[in-house]
């Protein structure tokens, strides 16, 4: 088989300029990551929410699956200061009739820390060194992202706009990944407001490797292999993919998040604050119609995901559509159900037949 082995292979130590993107909240589990590097891709935790021993447990654990490569990712934000819970109170109402529906107790008041300790997060990852670990919302101090660099770690960081990218690049980051507005999950804006950096995966991509002099990783409605052939034609070194293996069998989302992929449409997705407090784009339902059309009140992120934690889980338990957060990018009725090493495959050798394609017209 023809090598699709770009610069960035050397980078990351994969096979294929494929990247499974990290998902917070369970989707990538060691069986996930570890299929996907196992398959030649880069396998990768999205551990934004996870708290640091149960990290080291998932990294124990993909260790035990796989001896190659693989990305540990996380927010880099600053803690969000504590909200009294007189100030609260809108916010926990705006909920209150959702958590009675499904019999639910009232949401309580949420209470700080509203996430993991990011120093302690980046200790793990240090100790650990995995190949690559990335960010989003911005990077790590320069002192800590020059002792990773010195401990073999490449770092990359996601940009949604060329300032981010020629920002990242001063900084000293070892590849970019371009975020278009297509891409499901977290808008990883942090120079800009998220809802003005909505440029296209295309039209992105092609910008920001024109604007700086590292390998550029595309990431945002890719779904396929003409998907990545697209991104690689524009100059990309490789594509991260998130959507596309929320299917596989080794993902970690819940049923109901998979059958509403399976039976997405085009215009099925939108971008809200109201799950977690920060702009996402997901499969749209009634959660979300409801609160946006209310201009219902919500707390900074990340506290608003301990507002809308209990409900989340407990609608994902229920297989109820209606209160889950999930996440998915535009492309979203291109999802397939396989496995991870399936879908690796599959990507692989759609990526070739569309570059053969491409070639034969030249003919």
């Amino acid at each position: 088989m023809p090598n699709l082995c770009t610069p960035l292979c050397a980078i990351l130590g994969t096979r294929l300029p494929i990247v499974q993107a990290p998902m917070a909240g369970g989707p990538t589990t060691p069986a996930l990551v570890a299929a996907a590097s196992n398959a030649g891709a880069l396998g990768s935790f999205g551990f934004a929410s996870t708290q640091p021993e149960a990290m080291q447990r998932d990294i124990e654990a993909v260790r035990a699956l796989t001896a190659a490569p693989v990305n540990l990712n996380l927010f880099v934000l600053p803690q969000t200061p504590a909200i009294a819970a007189r100030d609260q109170q809108a916010a926990l109402d705006a909920v209150a009739a959702y958590y009675a529906e499904l019999g639910l107790a009232q949401p309580p008041a949420a209470k700080a820390p509203y996430a993991p300790d990011l120093d302690a997060q980046l200790n793990v990852i240090e100790d650990a060194r995995p190949r690559v670990f990335t960010a989003h919302f911005g990077s790590v101090d320069q002192a800590r992202m020059r002792r990773m660099q010195a401990a073999g770690i490449r770092i990359g960081v996601s940009a949604t706009c060329v300032a981010e990218a020629q920002h990242l690049q001063a900084q000293g980051v070892d590849f970019i990944i371009a975020q278009g507005a297509e891409a499901g999950g977290h808008r990883g804006s942090y120079l800009r407001d998220p809802h003005e950096t909505m440029t296209g995966t295309l039209a992105l991509t092609r910008l920001i490797v024109r604007a700086v002099n590292v390998p550029v990783v595309a990431a945002g409605g890719i779904m396929d292999g003409a998907g990545i052939a697209a991104v690689l034609a524009l100059g990309a070194q490789g594509a991260q993919l998130g959507t596309a293996f929320l299917t596989c069998s080794e993902s970690g989302a819940p049923a109901v998040h998979k059958q509403s992929l399976l039976a997405a449409r085009e215009d099925t997705t939108r971008v809200t604050e109201k799950f977690s407090g920060r702009a996402a784009r997901g499969l749209a339902n009634r959660f979300m119609r409801e609160m946006e059309e209310q201009d219902a009140a919500q707390l900074a992120f990340p506290a608003q995901n301990m507002v809308t934690g209990a409900l989340r889980a407990a609608s994902a338990k229920a297989g109820n559509p209606d209160f889950v957060a999930m996440w998915a990018g535009q492309a979203a009725p291109l999802a397939r159900e396989m496995s991870a090493a399936q879908l690796v495959a599959t990507l692989e050798q759609e990526t070739l037949d569309a570059l053969d394609r491409l070639a034969a017209m030249r003919r």
